[in-house]
């Protein structure tokens, strides 16, 4: 049993761990990346309107319709680059960048090394599935609760602090020796959880973001740049074809 609780642990860990990487991924996808898929959107909408004024085809009319509906508001070139450009000009970012002084680098991805090592020996040491008691149990669950939202904003001094929280805690009482027929429930509740754990591993890799992060596991924040230089040559040549077509 107690292998079978220490494997669930690593399995949660590591879980957990991809989740966190998965969000904050998707959350700077969407906040670097939202406003030039809008564009690009709103450039395919105007290009099959051009389309249609010119052949006054029923199929392309149809299209310029179907594209105009799946449309955002178009987006400026302040939203494009909104890390370099704000309501005063440049951006202290973008201002270093022009003044060839040190460019404060990006937010990261996926928190540091440190915060991952931090964060995965709290997870061994206060996990609520090494609990006896129930009360036990919340206290660490409601721990737990914390070092996971600290790692998630990859707060290395927070864990910290949560680490000389844990060791100056209550001793956990010694365990006693189970019955065969208690011992045997909880190897199958690890079971059950082992298999929804499964399960969502498997979601988290095969959704979109998962799937890009697992492209460039060691440098997703990499993977946005060349992402984003692919949308702004898109752009460009979305912008080309519809000047073509309007002229």
């Amino acid at each position: 049993m107690r292998v079978a609780e220490q494997a669930l642990i690593e399995f949660e860990i590591a879980v957990e761990t991809f989740r966190v990487e998965v969000d904050n991924f998707s959350r700077l996808h969407h906040q670097k990346l939202g406003p030039m898929y809008a564009r690009l959107d709103e450039l395919d909408a105007r290009i099959a309107e051009a389309r249609a004024a010119r052949t006054g085809d029923p199929e392309d009319l149809r299209r310029a319709q179907e594209a105009r509906a799946a449309v955002m508001p178009m987006p400026g070139v302040d939203e494009l680059f909104h890390d370099w450009i704000d309501s005063d000009g440049f951006s202290p970012e973008a201002e270093a960048m022009l003044t060839d002084r040190p460019v404060r680098p990006p937010k990261r991805v996926r928190p540091n090394e440190e915060v991952r090592r931090l964060y995965r020996e709290l997870a061994r040491k206060a996990h609520p599935d090494l609990a006896r008691e129930e009360d036990e149990r919340k206290r660490r669950e409601e721990f737990i609760t914390r070092v996971n939202a600290a790692y998630a904003r990859g707060d290395e001094a927070v864990l910290r602090e949560l680490s000389a929280e844990w060791e100056a805690g209550p001793v956990p009482a010694e365990e006693r020796l189970s019955e065969s027929e208690e011992l045997y429930a909880r190897l199958e509740w690890l079971a059950q959880r082992k298999d929804m754990l499964s399960t969502l591993a498997r979601e988290l890799e095969e959704s979109a973001i998962g799937a890009m992060l697992r492209m460039a596991p060691e440098d997703p924040d990499r993977l946005l740049e060349e992402i984003a230089e692919q949308l702004l040559a898109q752009v460009s040549e979305r912008e080309s074809e519809l000047a073509g077509l309007v002229q």
